[in-house]
Formats: C-alpha cells, sequence, structure tokens
C-alpha cells in the first residue's frame, strides 16, 4: 500500500525576532510499503519536520498522510528517553506485553549488563542505540530514523547499520531515513531524495543500486 505525504503549506510562526518561514508549501511524496527512503539535505531545511509530519506528531499544517500504518518505530534527532526509568525500563514501555525482549533488544545494540542503568549515565552514543532498540522493538510498519548513527563512533556505527539493514530486510517496513551522509543513504535506502530552497522542495529523487538495498 502507498504511502501519500501532501503538504500543500506549512509554516514556522514568527517567534521573538525571527519572522515567520514557509518550510513547506506544495510538497507531495509517495511511498511504497517497504521501501527504505533517505532524506538528504542542508540543515535547517525542514527534514525533522517533514518525520513529525509522517508520524502523525505535527498536524499543524495544510495538507494530508494517507496510508500511515499505525505501528511506528521512531528514532528521534534526540534519545528522548524517560529519565526516571532505565534503559530496560523505557523498551518495556513500548513492548508491555512482551517485557522480557527488552534484554535481548539492549543485547543487539551492544548495551548488555547496561539494562538497569539511567539515561543520565547513559553516554550520548549508548542513549541513542536504547532509542534505536526502542524504535525496533516495536516492529514497525513504518520506521521513522532521524541520523540514527550520529554520536557513534565508527565501529559502532557500522554495527548499527548492520542491524537496522537486517531488520528492515526482516520486518519491510516502510522506512525514512534521514542523514547528512551519503554513504549511509547508499548502503541503507533504495531510494536518495535531495531536498533544497525556501520552502523546501525535492531537487533530486533517484533510486539506489547498492547490494545492500537490493536485498
Amino acid at each position: 500500500m502507498t504511502m501519500r505525504v501532501v503538504i500543500r503549506h506549512k509554516v514556522f510562526p514568527a517567534r521573538a525576532d525571527a519572522p515567520a518561514r514557509v518550510v513547506f508549501d506544495q510538497f507531495a511524496l509517495d511511498l511504497e510499503r517497504g521501501e527504505v527512503c533517505a532524506i538528504i539535505g542542508p540543515s535547517g531545511i525542514g527534514k525533522t519536520s517533514l518525520l513529525h509530519i509522517v508520524a502523525g506528531l505535527d498536524q499543524d499544517f495544510d495538507g494530508s498522510v494517507e496510508g500511515r500504518p499505525r505501528e511506528i518505530g521512531y528514532l528521534f534527532q534526540a534519545p528522548r528517553l524517560l529519565p526516571w526509568r532505565t534503559a530496560r525500563e523505557n523498551l518495556e514501555l513500548v513492548i508491555p506485553d512482551h517485557p522480557e525482549r527488552a534484554e535481548a533488544w539492549l543485547a543487539q545494540v551492544g548495551l548488555e549488563g547496561s539494562e538497569n542503568v539511567y539515561p543520565q549515565r547513559l553516554s550520548l552514543g549508548m542513549a541513542r542505540r536504547v532509542s534505536l532498540a526502542r524504535a525496533l522493538a516495536v516492529e514497525p510498519k513504518l520506521l521513522l530514523l532521524d541520523e540514527p548513527f550520529s554520536a557513534l563512533d565508527e565501529a559502532t556505527a557500522k554495527d548499527m547499520q548492520d542491524l537496522v539493514a537486517t531488520q528492515v530486510k526482516r520486518l519491510r517496513p516502510t522506512t525514512l531515513l534521514v542523514t547528512h551522509h551519503r554513504h549511509e543513504a547508499a548502503a541503507l535506502a533504495h531510494r536518495v531524495i535531495t531536498l533544497d530552497g525556501s520552502p523546501a522542495r525535492i531537487v533530486d529523487d533517484r533510486p539506489v543500486r547498492s547490494a545492500r538495498a537490493a536485498e
């Protein structure tokens, strides 16, 4: 089933000394079920805003999102872990019927032994891995990843890319990946979309023919 995103108009209102800014105008994006689409473009152009709209978190726009599934996994740009819950308890919140899976998911992101650690004691990279585990643990039909491998060292980032690729192949969610790195887009995506301009528009939309995406 195709998911269709139509943003006829999205504006950030004026605030303090900053004037109002039109982020999207007459913007449309179609995503096929199971497709992995990477979104690249300059900082501040609206990539995160697009993910919020697709997720249904931002409804302050003129437009619609059709075909959005209910099962959504979202790795936000900031980890957004509940500080009063341990790493394991943060995962248990999204899989309340299967809490036993929480430790297994933490192990998959390389955090075995950190189950009882609170977020304030985690490094940013560790917190991002908990967030990635949380996004994947729900077995989403729509997976939204906002710079998922930032704050990770090169070796860990490669391991997390492999994990995402494996889970995407297994679950076949429709996936939107925001990244600043073309090599990440080329490694994981079937399709790379480049945004530019103000308001943001699609200036390039091309398939990726990497071996991993072809799988």
